[in-house]
């Protein structure tokens, strides 16, 4: 990784792999959830990811920071090559990858899971977020492909940033499914790992 951060406009630029995060992982998978999962949870999984939690004004203040550093990351990876035929870039890519089918299958499982009840199949048996924790290895897989350490540090403080949001996420997840989102919380670790047995 050069110590100067690289900016060149061109078409081998991150800017493909991220224009993939969201054809896959959000069109695409939305495209599954109504195509084999029908309307009906289609529907209800846009509603749950509405849902939002009551924030605090430091958790809003980190909130609006989070967005903050994700439009950089974003705009950066247009001006950022890739840099193909290294060995960083196929490692890279074999993270980027697996970090996308994680997060597809997180977004079908999410839907998957009934309405009145939290997602607790699929990949979130092994993370309580699968869906920002494939967004963020995605990250770090195009930082990894471009050999950037700039994209890298944004990617981590994001990270942080967004660690403090899925706090306030799994407080409405307590308040809307109580009991069952506490011993699933009791089991499954926040971002990911093997999960605890339920048996006591």
């Amino acid at each position: 990784m050069s110590l100067l951060p690289v900016f060149a406009l061109g078409l081998w630029n991150a800017w493909v792999l991220i224009i993939f995060l969201f054809l896959i992982d959000i069109g695409l998978s939305s495209l599954v959830i109504r195509l084999v999962l029908g309307r009906t949870k289609y529907q209800e999984s846009s509603q749950r990811h509405s849902e939002r939690p009551e924030l605090s004004s430091r958790e809003k203040k980190i909130d609006q920071l989070s967005t903050i550093i994700l439009v950089p990351l974003i705009v950066y990876s247009i001006a950022l090559p890739l840099k193909l035929g290294t060995g960083w870039f196929i490692f890279g890519f074999i993270i980027y990858v697996l970090s996308l089918l994680f997060g597809f299958v997180a977004m079908i499982n999410f839907a998957q899971a009934p309405l009145n009840q939290p997602a607790t199949k699929g990949a979130y048996v092994f993370s309580r977020n699968p869906m920002y924790f494939s967004m963020n290895l995605v990250f770090v897989g195009v930082s990894l492909a471009c050999e950037s350490w700039l994209f890298m540090l944004l990617t981590m403080i994001w990270f942080v940033l967004v660690d403090w949001g899925v706090r306030a996420e799994e407080r409405l997840c307590l308040e809307i499914y109580g009991d069952s989102y506490r011993k699933y919380m009791n089991r499954t670790p926040r971002w990911i790992g093997i999960p605890k047995s339920s048996e006591k």
